[in-house]
């Protein structure tokens, strides 16, 4: 009954860790909330299924955030920056179809899914794409980190 008090101060600090290992060490996230009205000509496209939109605006992830409707009621939101290396001059993503791919090596992603879709089996380790929150409520779709 005495060792009862150490084995919960032990627990909680075993609970409590954070393993860095998931960290992707190429992106800094940032905090961040946009909302996107569905009804602005810009945004209308996330209305349909499979239709991404990329958001550039300042203060909206890193280098802006990809978002889609992937189903009746869900979007995801992911980070523009290919997240395999530091931002750079060529890290900025680009549109295709319902992926991305980073004109640095051309690493091709899945906007339903945030996997990278030609993983080189080299034994190296790499990063799917970030991941951001998107909710929507009404006729608005809020992002966030």
């Amino acid at each position: 009954m005495k060792y009862l008090p150490h084995l919960f101060i032990l627990t909680l600090f075993l609970g409590c860790s954070k393993d860095s290992a998931d960290r992707n060490p190429f992106l800094q996230e940032t905090n961040f909330r946009f909302d996107l009205n569905l009804n602005l000509p810009l945004y209308n496209g996330l209305n349909t299924i499979g239709n991404p939109v990329y958001v550039g605006n300042n203060g909206v992830g890193l280098r802006g955030v990809f978002v889609m409707k992937t189903s009746i009621d869900v979007f995801f939101a992911f980070e523009a920056s290919c997240p395999n290396h530091a931002p750079n001059s060529c890290s900025t993503m680009s549109l295709n179809g319902q992926n991305v791919t980073c004109s640095c090596e051309d690493f091709e992603y899945s906007l339903f899914t945030g996997q990278l879709l030609n993983r080189p089996d080299d034994g190296e380790r790499y990063f799917d794409l970030l991941f951001y929150r998107a909710v929507q409520s009404g006729n608005t779709v809020t992002i966030s980190n």
